[in-house]
């Protein structure tokens, strides 16, 4: 695991709003402490009862939740998500990606993650694409107007 440290009173400002979703208390308790300790604002549900109820109450930038919960799951979470309109990125975790072909293509998700040893560098660093996505360069950016401009 990858664990980075801050000073508890300097730590970087995120204003990002994440909702962490496990049914362990665990798992959600080490991701959360990461994820804070980088700036980000983690709200945790334990279910995805409490995360649909959550997700009325509250806007989220991402949505990171584990496959494998009891009543819903995490497919099921996420299908109701997308059923209500929620469009913004949601990752995926668990153990049984590869066993069981677990993608974006079939479950919802924009990312998905197999839980391994190195689930918390990968994590972060969806976390850092979806949520701070890089700018196209200045020199990028004046070709494509340029592009643009010649065909209108």
């Amino acid at each position: 695991m990858v664990w980075m440290r801050f000073s508890r009173s300097n730590p970087p400002r995120n204003s990002a709003m994440i909702l962490l979703v496990d049914d362990n208390r665990d798992g959600v308790l080490a991701r959360q402490s990461v994820l804070e300790e980088l700036g980000y604002q983690v709200v945790p549900a334990h279910c995805g009862a409490d995360a649909l109820q959550w997700v009325e109450k509250q806007i989220f930038d991402l949505v990171i939740t584990d496959y494998k919960m009891w009543p819903m799951d995490g497919l099921e979470l996420i299908a109701e998500l997308r059923r209500r309109e929620f469009a913004n990125p949601i990752i995926l975790l668990s153990g049984f990606v590869e066993s069981i072909g677990l993608r974006p293509e079939n479950t919802g998700a924009d990312s998905v993650i197999q839980k391994s040893a190195n689930e918390i560098s990968t994590l972060l660093r969806q976390t850092n694409r979806f949520l701070n996505p890089k700018k196209p360069a200045a020199s990028s950016r004046t070709k494509l107007r340029a592009r643009s401009a010649g065909q209108s």
